[in-house]
């Protein structure tokens, strides 16, 4: 399953990291970006190191899982 994460640093200068499964693809990065802006501007979450201040990145994560069958 992929998930977009959507990494800031918060007041203690710590990276917070919000994940959202499911991503619409392919991810317009300039939605993406504004998207994160209006988080900061609405001081929308907040984190145990404070309030989030900046953008870090976004990324798209995939991970794949194979079950091993043990005989």
């Amino acid at each position: 399953m992929k998930k977009l994460e959507l990494k800031f640093l918060n007041a203690e200068g710590k990276t917070v990291t919000y994940s959202l499964d499911k991503p619409v693809e392919p991810v317009d990065s300039a939605a993406v970006k504004a998207a994160m802006d209006e988080i900061i501007a609405q001081n929308a979450f907040s984190s145990s190191g404070g309030e989030l201040l900046s953008i870090k990145s976004a990324r798209v994560v995939e991970r794949n899982v194979v079950d091993i069958e043990l005989a």
